[in-house]
């Protein structure tokens, strides 16, 4: 299966907690999940050209009945700017009552950069997907918690560049949420001590299943690349009460349709726990099976056991 690196060197070769949670409402967990789609789902089959990036809203809804969205912003980097198209996605998603969640930011700088010019020019270049989540009616964008430097350097920093971009969505009333990504961004205690550094409402988090890999760009725990890595269980414990939505990343399936390398269990029932209300992104990353009927195996699990 082809990784996130090297997908995004294609893509872009070719074009704590706050008792106040903005555009989320952690009141009363649903009885039955809420379920969305994350976009990096099918990302073999759009990338591909299979599938085309348009069509994501009505692909979820139709072929898998999940009426709310989550977006991958390189499958769209030739339409930042282009307002025109995002018109047409908002008349498209709201005449069919498809809910636009969040997008998925890569690919835009580090915003843990050392280089106070490299780190303001990575802020810089997440405003414009903060404009599109708004037009969408998104509640997040989800950013990466990345840098090269020792841990106090990125930590300092990561808290400037977020605060920074904190500053900007908080005006159109848009999260910025970190999820577990690999290296620093998946050592939760870390994370949350960023969080309450920036200390802004729209600061949050999107804990994943299944990235927790602390040794290793972009977190995932599936195969034997992953030299350490922090406790998933844990770390889903110390994102929740900072959740501003939750990727349920699936890898490879066992015979009774469970996750063998995640407690999958545990997992969602610390989701429960913090009273989360939000939807549940189904996140398939696996081999085993399709990505159409991982997606839906990804769905049973969930509702099994929830």
């Amino acid at each position: 299966m082809e990784n996130r690196r090297s997908f995004l060197k294609k893509a872009a070769l070719a074009g704590a907690g706050f008792s106040f949670l903005p555009k989320t409402l952690n009141l009363l967990t649903p009885a039955k999940p809420l379920f969305s789609l994350a976009q990096w789902s099918l990302h073999r089959a759009f990338h591909s050209g299979e599938l085309a990036a348009a069509d994501f809203p009505l692909i979820s809804k139709n072929q898998f009945d999940i009426d709310a969205v989550e977006y991958v912003n390189s499958f769209y980097a030739d339409k930042k700017k282009d307002s025109a198209f995002w018109n047409e996605m908002l008349n498209k998603t709201k005449s069919e009552g498809i809910k636009n969640l969040l997008i998925m930011v890569d690919a835009e700088g580090e915003l843990g950069n050392a280089n106070s010019t490299a780190r303001k020019q990575a802020v810089q270049n997440h405003f414009g997907w903060v404009d599109i989540a708004a037009k969408l009616g998104c509640h997040s964008i989800r950013v990466n918690a990345f840098g090269d430097e020792n841990k106090t350097a990125i930590k300092n920093a990561l808290v400037d560049g977020l605060g920074s971009l904190c500053e900007y969505s908080e005006k159109a009333k848009i999260n910025v949420v970190i999820e577990n990504h690999g290296l620093y961004s998946s050592d939760a205690d870390f994370v949350v001590e960023v969080i309450k550094a920036v200390d802004n409402p729209y600061m949050g988090t999107l804990p994943d299943f299944g990235n927790w890999c602390t040794s290793e760009l972009w977190g995932s725990t599936n195969g034997e690349n992953c030299k350490t890595a922090y406790d998933h269980v844990q770390g889903v414990k110390k994102f929740m009460p900072y959740a501003k939505g939750v990727s349920a990343k699936t890898y490879d399936f066992d015979a009774q349709g469970n996750q063998p390398k995640l407690d999958y269990k545990t997992m969602l029932q610390a989701v429960k726990d913090a009273s989360y209300s939000g939807h549940i992104g189904i996140e398939y990353e696996g081999e085993n099976l399709s990505e159409a009927e991982g997606i839906k195996a990804s769905k049973r699990l969930i509702e099994r056991l929830w």
